[in-house]
């Protein structure tokens, strides 16, 4: 917990300096969030700041702060989320650990103070004035429609997993102790101010959360408070913390955070077997037996320069590699992202429209929500997966980024069956509607009419196309 006034009424010149230097000011007042595409949302999340120069020079590199006093975002974004919505939220159902989490920074460690169960809004609200505890709410996409189509656009533009938590924290008070995260964090400013301090990376682009003694963090590399409509961002590794100023009633912000795991370490742990099995059946370097003993062997040393070797041989048949087999990684995004925001019908999409024939021009249909993969079973199968929408939606809302270990919708149906399966000879005709802006039917790549039709007709029925 920080101590009242002091440092921060006495912040000198060079730490003014710094602030400064990490402040972006809107030269012209900022549009609201822009949903027409998920290029378009990034643009007015982070604007003023231009996105090559965004990607360029803050990127998994420094903060970026963009402080706006624009009335018009700032009653936008306090539509995403506002301490009153809490009471209307608790009687629907919450629950302490999955939904809510109250808690304080005390001696420089996070303390939890909830209860048992589910959460009553009288006693959440005494924790919040009496015990100056914040209220941590997890995923409030789940329940904010607004939230849930940003994120969902943003889902579509990084092609990673996007989670957020909401922070409401009284006056005078701090809600965890110094600490980085294994994500990247956008923090959008909803209600009141929240004065925050950065610190300089122990682990860049760390892969896990840790928390870190204030004595050994040092002097903050950043300093300042923000203020409704204001948003700052910071890589993964970035030490943090922030408080609520005395005077302020409470600061509400939302934190929604991407990239986790998702590294050219995550990915090539995750291509590299399907990489070997498929070099391994061609390349007999690969296919002949380790020397004897091996494996008993505490001591590889004259083994590693074959085994360099080896993965010299890996390198050259990547370069020439058309398709890498699928990775969980994709499976993973793909089976748990938020599915498109369609309005209160989104769950009852059904095909419309002409059916597909020979000569019918379609083009796809939720193009940032189709994923074509080539799978590692024997029969070298090709699937263009999707989800949330068509007749058998899968991804849901409701357990969005909730950690859930069921593997089974709702229908029994294994997440294996996200998506339509086809024989790898399909692939080059799905790459032509996945790539094209339309296409006729009769033009695919496929062998026969009857085999073009039935494609059409397939993708038709899971309303992955329409006719146009």
């Amino acid at each position: 917990m920080p101590k009242k006034g002091g440092k921060r009424a006495e912040m000198g010149k060079e730490m003014q300096a710094q602030c400064k230097r990490a402040k972006v000011e809107a030269a012209c007042s900022p549009s609201v969030m822009s949903f027409e595409n998920p290029d378009s949302l990034f643009r007015s999340l982070i604007s003023p700041v231009k996105q090559e120069v965004f990607f360029r020079e803050y990127w998994e590199q420094k903060p970026l702060l963009v402080q706006r006093n624009d009335p018009l975002l700032a009653a936008y974004y306090q539509s995403l989320f506002q301490l009153s919505d809490l009471k209307e939220l608790c009687s629907q159902g919450l629950y302490y650990g999955r939904d809510i989490n109250i808690c304080r920074c005390m001696n420089g460690k996070k303390k939890v103070l909830n209860k048992e169960g589910k959460v009553n809004y009288m006693q959440l609200k005494k924790d919040f004035d009496q015990k100056k505890a914040t209220i941590q709410f997890h995923q409030p996409q789940r329940f904010k429609e607004e939230l849930w189509k940003i994120q969902e656009k943003l889902e579509c533009y990084f092609g990673s997993l996007v989670g957020s938590n909401v922070y409401v924290t009284p006056q005078g008070s701090q809600g965890l102790p110094p600490h980085y995260d294994d994500v990247e964090v956008f923090i959008l400013q909803l209600e009141g101010e929240k004065h925050w301090r950065l610190y300089k990376p122990t682990v860049h682009l760390a892969r896990e959360y840790n928390v870190e003694s204030e004595d050994k963090i040092g002097n903050p590399t950043h300093e300042f408070i923000l203020k409704p409509g204001d948003l700052l961002y910071f890589p993964r590794g970035t030490i943090h913390q922030a408080d609520t100023p005395v005077g302020i009633s409470c600061s509400t912000h939302v934190t929604i955070s991407t990239y986790q795991n998702n590294s050219w370490g995550d990915f090539l742990l995750d291509a590299i077997p399907g990489l070997v099995f498929d070099t391994a059946k061609e390349d007999v370097a690969l296919r002949t037996s380790i020397p004897r003993q091996l494996l008993m062997q505490v001591d590889i040393a004259d083994s590693t320069k074959k085994l360099s070797s080896l993965l010299r041989r890996l390198a050259d048949r990547l370069e020439n590699t058309r398709e890498l087999r699928s990775s969980d990684m994709k499976k993973d995004f793909i089976m748990n992202r938020l599915p498109p925001c369609l309005g209160c019908d989104s769950d009852l999409l059904t095909p419309g429209g002409k059916l597909p024939k020979i000569d019918s021009k379609i083009r796809l249909q939720f193009r940032d929500h189709a994923i074509i993969t080539v799978g590692p079973d024997p029969e070298n199968s090709v699937s263009i997966m999707k989800l949330g929408v068509g007749v058998r939606g899968y991804n849901r809302r409701e357990t969005h980024m909730m950690g859930t270990d069921d593997t089974t919708s709702e229908a029994g149906m294994s997440q294996e069956t996200h998506g339509l399966r086809f024989p790898l000879s399909y692939l080059d005709a799905l790459k032509q509607i996945w790539s094209s802006s339309s296409v006729y039917v009769k033009e695919l790549t496929l062998t026969s009419d009857e085999e073009k039709e039935n494609l059409a007709l397939s993708l038709w029925t899971e309303c992955l196309i329409e006719v146009i």
